[in-house]
């Protein structure tokens, strides 16, 4: 798979390399299954077509660039560790539009025009609740006459778990209160984390949630071995202490991954102190 990241710099070269396409739209933070049935559409769409499948998604995320800075984004997952899921999903390309001012002043058709029409795509596959355009005031209903009638539209119905729609917004919550059984239902995976580990403290990378304070099971995973063990977060604190050093050798240093599987009590674990 391609990433490809765009700006104002390169639009006009990027949009003469493109080549015919299925295009999945939005902001995929965590890949969920909502996320999924929306990219696996596209891939089927793509299929018929015989054309490749791409996403198209931005970043940062409006949050921060529309609040001038002053209001910060949970991330739940880095752009690097979302390419990985959407190649294992089948995608060809991956765009990613820096959003900037610029950007978020476009109008809807204008951004129909010049991110979808402009890059070749056949077909345009996203969510029911997808927005674009200045304001948000673009919606999938009203694509393809956004586009001339030059592209055709597939709208994704929601995808819900024990009658609750499924979101990056419900996957935050989980992750706020620990409750790391669910997530595996809403992601369609356990929730991972990577780490940079140093003795027996791991200081998480960037763009990712910390789950709430508490004991977990997890596994550590260096991508040569894998070890179940436990871990604590005390309170107010995002740096994760690991509480079976003595199970890893001397090569478990560096950046690892976490994957979470579900709280456990230990009180002794939790009055833990930096």
């Amino acid at each position: 798979m391609e990433t490809i990241y765009l700006n104002a710099a390169n639009l006009d070269y990027w949009k003469k390399k493109s080549t015919s396409n299925v295009m999945a739209l939005g902001f995929f933070d965590g890949i969920h299954k909502g996320h999924q049935k929306v990219i696996r559409t596209a891939v089927n769409k793509a299929k018929e077509r015989g054309v490749a499948v791409t996403v198209m998604s931005f970043f940062p995320h409006p949050k921060t660039v529309l609040s001038k800075g002053n209001e910060t984004f949970d991330y739940i997952m880095p752009l690097t560790e979302k390419g990985k899921v959407l190649e294992q999903l089948g995608v060809d390309t991956f765009y990613i539009v820096e959003f900037d001012k610029s950007f978020a002043s476009l109008s809807p058709e204008a951004y129909v025009s010049n991110y979808l029409v402009d890059f070749g795509v056949e077909h345009a596959v996203a969510g029911y609740d997808f927005s674009y355009g200045k304001f948000g005031a673009g919606h999938v209903g009203r694509m393809e006459d956004d586009s001339g009638g030059k592209l055709g539209v597939t709208k994704v119905d929601k995808v819900s778990y024990q009658g609750q729609k499924i979101s990056s917004t419900w996957i935050r919550q989980l992750l706020s209160t620990g409750d790391m059984k669910t997530l595996p239902h809403v992601l369609g995976r356990s929730y991972e984390l990577a780490c940079k580990l140093n003795g027996d403290l791991l200081d998480p990378l960037a763009y990712y949630t910390v789950p709430a304070s508490g004991c977990y099971s997890v596994t550590i995973d260096n991508g040569i071995e894998q070890e179940l063990v436990k871990v604590v977060i005390p309170e107010n604190h995002h740096t994760i202490k690991l509480l079976d050093r003595h199970k890893l050798n001397y090569m478990w240093e560096g950046n690892v991954s976490i994957i979470w599987h579900h709280r456990v009590p230990d009180e002794t674990a939790m009055s833990y102190s930096y």
